[in-house]
């Protein structure tokens, strides 16, 4: 198939690329290589892709409209990976706007190329972060998620409630990945793996928010990329059993699905961070600090759904997804 991937320099993007280049897909990577974080980092990504023959990179804003509508009527893309997006809670409190045109302003870009171009299947990035101030856990794709508790949540609830709407009126297929606490090698410098491995390597503190008091969900990369990957083929379809006297958030009469993408086993932040110091042979000195707005103190991803759908669920260990980003640290930064 020819496959667009959007945020193809990016942590998920770039593992994605791969795995369908693997398999023999033809894949056009877009990115705006924003600075962010080091945009060195993501040249470095897409140099891992650019031999291989069935990749095409564009560099190309989600938010840029005229450049998405060429970029579709030229392509005809089979199917569409949306993993472009302003990621982050923290940076959501401060800039916003920046929400607003890469997760809103791009998003209905891809859905208006998709709808135009006869996309047969959209899978695009969620969140854990759409279910917000919920405590019942695990979370589930049945729940309601309308108490979003940061610009990012709200955005990327946002973006499901769109989905849907173009699967309603267009039958344009759609399927939303809420994936939870992505790690790995190649990830992203504002994660706290990232940030923890680099301050314990220099000799600096690390923060621990909450006081330690959080749990995550954690996900490893490899784990991620398999859902993905899993659910673009198998095309969304509607429930013929759907009630709308009793709807079903997780359903619809339209071919729209959303799914959670975690590893269905949260770790407390202490014993991810001693996953770390035993991989790095050090112990981090400790900065505890309160929780941060927009956070939440755990995330836990019911991921029934998923593995009904893909025959698939996550299930690498945090001390060996924690190792494996280790070596990668080590060998890319020479430390």
């Amino acid at each position: 198939m020819k496959i667009l991937v959007t945020g193809a320099a990016g942590f998920i993007g770039m593992h994605t690329a791969e795995v369908l280049l693997a398999r023999g897909d033809e894949v056009v990577g877009i990115d705006n290589l924003n600075d962010y974080y080091d945009p060195t980092l993501k040249q470095a990504r897409l140099a891992r892709l650019a031999p291989n023959a069935n990749f095409r990179f564009v560099k190309l804003d989600v938010a840029d409209r005229p450049g998405m509508e060429k970029l579709f009527a030229d392509e005809k893309f089979d199917r569409v990976i949306h993993l472009a997006a302003q990621a982050g809670v923290r940076y959501s409190l401060e800039n916003p706007h920046a929400y607003v045109d890469s997760n809103l302003v791009g998003f209905m870009n891809i859905l208006e190329g998709c709808r135009h171009n006869r996309v047969e299947h959209l899978v695009y990035a969620s969140s854990s972060s759409v279910y917000g101030g919920n405590t019942l856990m695990p979370f589930s794709e049945h729940h309601s998620v309308d108490h979003p508790i940061s610009m990012y949540a709200a955005t990327k609830k946002a973006n499901e409630l769109m989905a849907h709407t173009y699967s309603h009126l267009f039958g344009l297929p759609t399927t939303g990945l809420r994936f939870f606490t992505v790690y790995g090698p190649w990830g992203r410098p504002d994660m706290a793996l990232f940030l923890f491995t680099k301050a314990i390597l220099e000799g600096r503190p690390i923060d621990v928010f909450n006081h330690g008091r959080m749990r995550r969900d954690f996900t490893y990369i490899d784990d991620i990329v398999q859902g993905v990957v899993r659910t673009m083929d198998h095309v969304a379809e509607g429930d013929p059993e759907f009630d709308p006297d009793q709807p079903d958030p997780g359903r619809s009469k339209a071919p729209f699905r959303v799914f959670n993408i975690g590893n269905h086993n949260p770790v407390e932040l202490m014993a991810f961070i001693e996953a770390i110091e035993e991989a790095l042979g050090q112990t981090a000195e400790k900065n505890f600090l309160p929780m941060q707005d927009g956070d939440v103190p755990a995330t836990y991803a019911d991921t029934a759904e998923l593995r009904q759908w893909t025959d698939f669920q996550p299930a690498t260990p945090v001390k060996q997804g924690v190792a494996r980003f280790i070596d990668w640290y080590r060998d890319y930064f020479k430390v």
